[in-house]
């Protein structure tokens, strides 16, 4: 009823042998204490965690290269839009180039026919208040209306353009007045600097010829005459070092050149000095400043002193945790190697109960094992 002589398929066996690899490298995989983690396929999920980090960069990749092509179309969107607008603007340009020249109100055939003012024309403008063709209720003049405006407008051009050249003239007039005056005081200039130098020469030769006169009086006067003369230049002499001495003198006593602490002090104000007369400071003033100086120094002293000290305490406080430190990470590594012995001796015995499992299985349970034949007979069974 059954073929059940038939040879085994070549393909179904290699398949059958595959699952079969496929499953014992899962058991070693399972059982290895080593590499497995309670029930987890770390080598699966270490594959999955690298297929999903080569999506999300391939992924990063798209996005960049979409990114980039974005920006290009952007570009070519930006310089198609500024590209119509032009051309929109350069046809309205032509347009209304073409309406100004082409199509004006003047040579339309129509004008005359569709003019809406054309009723409004057939009257002649109202001049007045008092035209006769128009009465009070015409409606053609109204408050505030000026009909001379063009007349009012062309006199206060022409008035503007009087005014302008007027200015130019001005100006012209003003730059000519500045250039004649430049020249007149140069001219002026030059003339004194000419007079000068003449009445120069002048005291020149008349100095040179009294100097002459009176070389010539001196000799004709003999030696008495130059005695006199050397007793007056002694004397002048002598009473110009007299009065050298006396302002030497004056000087060396006067309070300029002493070391009097009183002229320094202001007459109004004694708490404060005058400048141009300080003398420096007094000695009870020098050795108050070298007090306060010690006393600073003092201070900076006992300040570094406790600085130092803080210091010293921060020091062995961070020694102290330093050390707390070390002990706590010793407790930990020891901690640590207890758990794994621990967890090294727990492994082993569920790898000892899983493989007494196994055995029984393998030993007990599954003796027989199927041959090709049954998975085709069940195969065939099953169509």
């Amino acid at each position: 009823m059954y073929k059940v002589d038939l040879s085994p398929d070549p393909k179904e066996m290699a398949a059958i042998e595959a699952r079969r690899n496929r499953e014992k490298e899962q058991q070693s995989r399972f059982f290895n204490v080593q590499t497995r983690g309670m029930g987890v396929d770390v080598k699966a999920l270490n594959s999955q965690v690298e297929e999903q980090k080569l999506r999300d960069t391939t992924e990063q990749s798209k996005e960049a290269a979409y990114g980039t092509y974005q920006k290009q179309y952007d570009l070519v969107a930006q310089m198609l839009e500024k590209e119509q607008a032009e051309r929109t603007r350069r046809l309205a340009k032509k347009l209304q180039e073409f309406r100004e020249q082409k199509q004006q109100l003047r040579n339309r055939p129509q004008y005359n026919l569709w003019n809406p003012s054309r009723l409004w024309m057939e009257f002649p403008a109202c001049l007045g208040r008092s035209d006769p063709p128009c009465g009070l209720a015409s409606l053609q003049c109204f408050a505030g209306e000026d009909r001379e405006r063009a007349m009012c407008l062309k006199m206060q051009q022409e008035q503007f353009t009087y005014g302008l050249e007027r200015q130019l003239q001005e100006q012209w007039q003003v730059t000519a007045d500045e250039k004649c005056v430049d020249m007149l005081s140069d001219q002026l200039r030059l003339a004194m600097d000419m007079r000068s130098t003449q009445i120069a020469k002048v005291e020149e030769s008349r100095r040179v010829a009294m100097m002459s006169a009176m070389a010539n009086t001196n000799k004709a006067q003999g030696p008495h005459q130059a005695a006199e003369l050397a007793e007056r230049q002694r004397r002048e002499w002598q009473r110009e070092q007299e009065a050298n001495f006396m302002e030497i003198q004056n000087q060396i006593t006067s309070d300029l050149l002493t070391e009097n602490p009183q002229v320094t002090q202001h007459p109004v104000a004694p708490h404060q000095v005058l400048p141009y007369c300080w003398k420096g400071m007094t000695p009870e003033q020098r050795a108050a400043i070298r007090k306060v100086q010690e006393v600073q120094r003092h201070e900076e002293e006992a300040q570094r002193q406790a600085n130092q000290a803080q210091d010293a305490k921060w020091g062995s406080q961070t020694l102290c945790l330093a050390q707390a430190t070390v002990e706590l990470q010793e407790q930990e590594r020891e901690l640590s190697a207890e758990f794994r012995r621990g967890l090294g001796s727990f492994n082993q015995q569920l790898a000892k109960e899983q493989k007494a499992q196994q055995d029984y299985l393998n030993s007990i349970i599954y003796t027989s094992q199927p041959m090709a034949q049954y998975h085709l007979q069940f195969n065939t069974s099953s169509r």
